[in-house]
């Protein structure tokens, strides 16, 4: 018999009652019911039931065994008493009778419980994340994304994709966010970093003559953390191809992620056929460019209802011409007390309210709006957004500008809170037609709104003679559940165009060829039409893991603080390292 098992944990059924067995593992727990003891055994594939009792050799011993102890147990297979099966284990008809125990490694003290899925402080999770990802529900949602990813990648080499692996140490990049540098010992005073995300290589691999390239890539960001976010790094999905048009990249990619959700989604329906939604018209209906889509409320403009109306406060704002009042229907919302309680999370919002409008028995509508605007006007804005005698909405005015991101998260809070929002599926969508360019009010200028290596739309044509704010980019996203899951674009592959799209944003000619030299060396010697797009892999197994936090499909993550609690990262260097490196640390005063 092997040394530490013949089975494992997860491997008994009926078919080997009666046979010798070996099985190691952790104690899960103990149970004493009237001196016999019961213990749990686990390991990564399953749990079995474990009997000592006294007339046993190994009972001494087993009184001394405490959660999380390595054991080895060897015993005898046998049906458990009638009306004591599990029925939620696969093991759960049978028992190991124990005759022998071997403890392979004591476990101290715990400082957080393995058994159960109880909520514990985050640090000391983290500090202890090797017995946090003992436990049952992260264990599983860190299996699942390994499966998650291996379907990825199925799925990826049968559309004909191949994968390569990009450099990790690489040359700084302006990709939206702070880049990690790593200081060169070799070239005293200069610095690697570490890539914000393969853009350039993949690119450069189309310029050598790859044609489907994808890589479960490791991405590096200094950004701050987010609950959907994780600080310093993430994987992607990174895919990249030649000779394609925007829809080609949908249809290569639209059965992956479809395919990926449907394997995963446990029974849940995922989008067949995605829509395609302009950016504009998503802001304009959804108040968002990732709308949860789930949520059924589609805004409204109504702005000529209230134009010259008796409410004065809209009335005035609507004599700019920027200016608009967007509705938010409530269906079911038709009650003082929710629109109350909607007036009240405005204000919590920094808002000075929510103007609301109910519609009573016989289709009357009520409140402040209705009063000051009249029946009419009332009636018109009903016919409008279909809102029938118990509904209510609800309005936002001034510049969409300024108030697009404050009216979607009010259309998502009337979705949850009016049960609208169903969860119990997964909605797809591309996001496209992105603006190329937007201002900066901080700098007072105009800056790349997406990926800078994007084609616009009219090329270079477009960039020559349009108002740059005003030009379009073939470039897209992948929307879920309120989630942005993926990112991409057709690239801009013609130097000149290049050159001008990065001259409109503030670069000189100068500029971009010392810090895109490798690229745009490549598009002199023939570049084929290009392009692609990344999806968040963590994301994606986070959605369908369902959870809404990625520390929880995330092996060893930093806390929100952005350090390695178990690691100890990041640390102070050594003197001798800095040395070698011609570095000092010039520390801020405190």
């Amino acid at each position: 018999m092997h040394r530490y098992r013949s089975h494992t944990c997860g491997a008994l059924r009926d078919s080997n009652i009666g046979e010798t067995i070996r099985l190691s593992g952790w104690v899960h727990r103990v149970r004493d019911h009237g001196g016999v003891l019961f213990i749990d055994l686990r390991d990564h594939y399953g749990l079995t039931q474990c009997v000592v009792d006294p007339d046993s050799p190994a009972f001494s011993l087993a009184e001394k065994l405490r959660s999380e102890f390595v054991v080895k147990m060897d015993g005898k297979v046998r049906r458990r008493p009638d009306g004591t099966d599990n029925d939620d284990l696969p093991t759960g008809k049978i028992e190991v009778y124990v005759s022998e125990i071997e403890v392979l490694g004591p476990a101290g003290d715990l400082p957080l419980p393995v058994f159960g899925d109880q909520e514990y402080p985050e640090d000391i999770r983290l500090k202890y994340r090797f017995l946090d990802l003992r436990r049952e529900k992260l264990h599983q949602n860190i299996m699942t994304r390994v499966a998650i990813i291996d379907s990825m990648r199925q799925r990826m080499k049968g559309q004909g994709f191949f994968e390569f692996n990009t450099p990790i140490l690489t040359a700084s990049s302006p990709e939206g966010a702070r880049d990690f540098l790593v200081p060169s010992r070799i070239h005293p005073g200069k610095f690697y970093a570490l890539p914000q995300a393969p853009q350039q290589y993949k690119q450069l691999l189309m310029m050598s003559g790859f044609d489907r390239y994808f890589q479960i890539a490791p991405c590096f960001r200094d950004e701050d953390p987010r609950a959907d976010r994780l600080p310093g790094e993430f994987y992607q999905l990174d895919v990249e191809m030649s000779f394609v048009t925007q829809d080609d990249v949908f249809a290569a990619m639209e059965p992956v992620i479809t395919g990926v959700f449907e394997e995963f989604a446990k029974g849940k329906p995922v989008t067949k056929g995605w829509r395609r939604i302009p950016f504009a018209e998503a802001l304009r209906k959804y108040g968002s460019d990732k709308p949860d889509l789930r949520n059924p409320i589609e805004m409204q403009d109504v702005s000529e209802h209230f134009r010259g109306s008796g409410f004065k406060v809209f009335a005035r704002m609507l004599e700019d011409p920027r200016n608009q009042v967007w509705a938010i229907p409530a269906k079911g919302g038709g009650s003082r007390a929710f629109c109350d309680r909607m007036n009240s999370w405005a204000q919590g919002e920094g808002q000075p309210g929510l103007g609301y409008i109910m519609w009573r028995e016989g289709g009357e509508g009520a409140g402040p709006l209705a009063n000051n605007i009249g029946p009419e006007r009332t009636a018109a804005i009903r016919a409008q957004i279909g809102t029938k005698e118990g509904d209510a909405a609800f309005f936002v005015a001034g510049d969409p500008d300024k108030f697009w991101k404050f009216s979607g998260l009010a259309r998502n809070k009337v979705g949850e809170e009016l049960n609208l929002t169903d969860k119990e599926r997964f909605e797809l969508a591309w996001i496209v037609d992105f603006p190329m360019y937007e201002y900066n009010e901080d700098d007072k200028k105009v800056d790349f709104s997406h990926n800078p290596f994007s084609m616009p739309q009219g090329g270079l044509e477009a960039l020559k003679g349009q108002d740059p704010l005003t030009i379009k980019a073939f470039q897209y996203d992948i929307t879920c559940n309120g989630y942005e899951i993926a990112s991409g674009g057709i690239r801009n592959h013609v130097p000149e165009a290049m050159v001008k799209a990065f001259e409109i944003a503030g670069y000189g000619e100068q500029e971009v060829v010392e810090r895109f030299g490798g690229m745009y060396r490549a598009f002199q010697y023939g570049a084929p039409p290009h392009g692609g797009m990344a999806a968040g892999v963590d994301r994606i197994v986070m959605l369908l893991c369902g959870t809404n936090n990625l520390r929880e499909i995330s092996l060893f993550p930093m806390n929100q603080q952005a350090m390695d609690l178990l690691m100890g990262a990041p640390s102070d260097a050594t003197t001798k390292q800095l040395r070698e490196l011609h570095i000092k640390v010039n520390l801020p005063q405190k």
